[in-house]
């Protein structure tokens, strides 16, 4: 069982995997680091100086000023400008994704279909072979295909 294992790890498809999926989280940070500290502090700006990571709805009884007090005294909180944030990470990542996989299906060439052996006869339609000069079903005489 470890031998099989050690195969299945060691295929280039679960290495390209492992490789990917680091990249991705990677990625996933620096695109959370754009929105948080690049993109929406002049959305927040826009919208009349609103810090979404702090926009909050308290489910406790007592009230509190910031999320912060909130989580430290281990208050039930509906974390909405977190999840706005979020979304927006979600949207940013999607759309490069999008972006590359657009790029790669255009370098991508379309495969060579392969040419047929065989052609209709014209008379019956059945398939014939291409160096065929009589139909095997019509027996009608036809002319050698040139190719």
């Amino acid at each position: 069982m470890l031998k099989e294992f050690r195969e299945f790890a060691l295929r280039g498809n679960v290495v390209d995997l492992a490789v990917a999926v680091i990249l991705g989280a990677a990625f996933g940070r620096i695109v959370s680091s754009f929105v948080n500290d690049i993109v929406m502090p002049p959305i927040g700006l826009m919208v009349g100086g609103v810090d979404f990571a702090t926009l909050f709805i308290n489910l406790g009884s007592q009230p509190y000023a910031t999320l912060k007090d909130a989580k430290a005294a281990g208050a039930p909180t509906i974390n909405y400008g977190l999840f706005f944030q979020t979304i927006v990470d979600f949207l940013i990542i999607a759309f490069v994704i999008f972006l590359a996989v657009r790029q790669i299906n255009r370098l991508k060439r379309p495969a060579a279909v392969p040419a047929s052996p065989t052609r209709e006869c014209p008379h019956c339609l059945t398939a014939i072979p291409l160096k065929a000069t009589r139909c095997a079903h019509c027996t009608s005489d036809l002319a050698v295909a040139t190719r």
